[in-house]
């Protein structure tokens, strides 16, 4: 038989707690400091892209060749 002292974790628990961590996150998010904690996690999972990149004067050179 489960111990009954042990609190089983149900789905309103979970998705409550979910939400008060996704609010706890957007107030955090809208102070500076909190601004800065999101800019270096951006930084880690969306590094510089490398390689080739469309950009304006590309596009400018592609409008100059058409015929």
């Amino acid at each position: 038989m489960p111990n009954k002292t042990v609190k089983q974790l149900n789905r309103r628990h979970f998705f409550a707690g979910a939400a008060a961590i996704a609010g706890t996150a957007v107030v955090l998010s809208k102070t500076p400091t909190g601004q800065k904690i999101v800019a270096e996690v951006n930084e880690v999972l969306m590094p510089e892209k490398k390689g080739y990149q469309l950009t304006e004067h590309v596009q400018k050179y592609y409008k100059t060749t058409l015929v």
